[in-house]
């Protein structure tokens, strides 16, 4: 029991760690711990994506408080490059965040927060997203043997 709660702790963490601005992978975490039979397949998929989309919810806290700083000078975004992200997000909108899942568009949780997307609707979308990318891991792993002893 206790290998296997900290397996799920260290998934837990590593989940939420890759979807704030830090560089890390969580997917390769998920398929070394079902490959080694560490807990239930469901449970490493539950913790996965709780701790996927509660990182995203940091990212879009501070997007809402963020755009206080706008134009000093140490603040990460030109006003122009502000004013491209207002355009595309009230192009694609709040749909955007069903691309959450990739890697690239955790700054698009961010963006959420800044532009104020209603906090249910950005927790829906998410928690789609992150949990579809869980479940295509898991499916790749245990179908196309993606990981190591699958």
């Amino acid at each position: 029991m206790g290998e296997q709660l900290a397996a799920l702790t260290g998934l837990f963490f590593a989940a939420f760690g890759a979807a704030t601005i830090l560089p890390f992978q969580s997917e390769f975490v998920l398929g070394a711990l079902q490959a080694a039979g560490a807990a239930p397949v469901w449970m490493l998929f539950l913790v996965a994506s709780i701790g996927n989309t509660l990182g995203a919810v940091v990212n879009y806290w501070l997007g809402l408080g963020i755009d206080r700083f706008e134009g000093r000078r140490w603040f990460p975004a030109s006003p122009q490059q502000m004013a491209r992200a207002r355009d595309w997000y009230s192009r694609w909108g709040v749909w955007s965040l069903l691309l959450s899942w990739a890697p690239f568009a955790d700054p698009l949780t961010v963006v959420a927060g800044i532009f104020r997307t209603p906090f249910w609707l950005f927790l829906t979308l998410v928690a789609i997203a992150k949990s579809g990318r869980y479940a295509a891991v898991i499916w790749l792993c245990k179908h196309i043997s993606w990981c190591a002893g699958a």
